[in-house]
């Protein structure tokens, strides 16, 4: 129970989902969670160990990485995405280790999000598979026995469009992305976040959470957003303008959920980079947060004792003088 994007923070709260692999005599986990289990911030956030086994390194690694595309936690961050992509790692996979791998490799941190998905095209297509099943349930209770049997669309997958022709099978569908044609085969999701499927034959896990009109995937560490469209939606999607986030530079966040332990700052303080600002516990470690650029405080919004949301707001901040 950590966040990679987050330098690795531990995240707490409840199991609202968790769903693991099918152990064999290739998979073992230990674990000492269930669903609804709470990961306090008072205690070790491990929800489980996950061990495979294989023949040779290569095929221990498959086996890990078929493992964690099925293995579902929603309710609090984890690293799953963060292991799924070190284990794609050249290093890893050659056995070359040390203390320092994620220092080496991940200098710049991780992000899910940004991961180059290894198959863009399984998640187009699965996208565009689960709209399609729901525009046709939809036609049936429009139009009675008409059925939907094909449709176009367009699908963003993380802010690439796709143009994409689907075509109702006997045995599920055939997409075509671009030249490119896809037998893909999936299992009756009916909202369930673990879906088994077959694309041109070869098998593959993924899961897949409805967020508004997106779809959210995860595959072999990849995060992808996907939203299908038809294509005049499409066309009229690109004009809308961008919602620019709030800045929120001006704010000391708390990067998790916590206890706060002190502010080391007053208001009216004048601050440099790097000055400790607050301390926060969490998971038995204390974690000191410093100034990210020179300041003023300009307001304190907790205090000492008080427990953290995370990104719950500590300091306010003004400009320096």
């Amino acid at each position: 129970a950590e966040d990679p994007e987050r330098n690795f923070m531990p995240s707490t709260g409840r199991l609202t989902r968790c769903i693991t692999p099918e152990q064999s005599a290739s998979v073992r986990i230990d674990t000492g969670v269930v669903e609804g289990s709470e990961i306090s911030m008072f205690y070790d956030p491990m929800i489980a160990k996950l061990v495979s086994w294989g023949k040779d390194r290569q095929q221990a690694i498959d086996t890990m990485q078929d493992a964690l595309d099925g293995y579902v936690i929603r309710g609090i961050q984890q690293n799953i995405p963060f292991l799924s992509a070190l284990l794609k790692h050249p290093e890893f996979i050659a056995g070359n280790l040390t203390t320092g791998f994620i220092d080496d490799y991940f200098a710049d941190g991780f992000e899910s999000i940004s991961q180059e998905p290894e198959a863009p095209l399984l998640m187009v297509a699965v996208a565009t598979e689960l709209q399609f099943r729901d525009d046709r349930f939809a036609a049936t209770l429009h139009a009675g026995d008409r059925e939907l049997n094909q449709s176009e669309y367009v699908v963003d997958l993380n802010g690439k469009d796709y143009e994409v022709r689907i075509e109702q099978k006997p045995e599920g569908s055939t997409i075509t992305i671009g030249d490119t044609a896809l037998d893909i085969s999936l299992s009756a999701n009916a909202g369930k976040i673990r879906l088994d499927g077959k694309l041109d034959g070869s098998h593959f896990t993924i899961q897949a959470d409805r967020l508004g009109i997106n779809w959210k995937l995860t595959h072999r560490g990849c995060v992808g957003i996907a939203r299908v469209m038809r294509p005049r939606v499409a066309e009229l999607n690109r004009l809308m303008p961008v919602k620019v986030p709030p800045d929120m530079s001006r704010f000391l966040l708390s990067p998790m959920p916590g206890l706060l332990v002190k502010v080391s700052v007053s208001e009216g303080e004048q601050v440099k980079a790097g000055q400790e600002l607050a301390v926060v516990e969490a998971m038995k470690m204390e974690n000191v947060l410093t100034a990210a650029q020179d300041g003023v405080v300009e307001s304190i919004k907790a205090a000492a004792g008080d427990s953290l949301a995370i990104d719950q707001i500590i300091i306010e901040f003004g400009q320096a003088s």
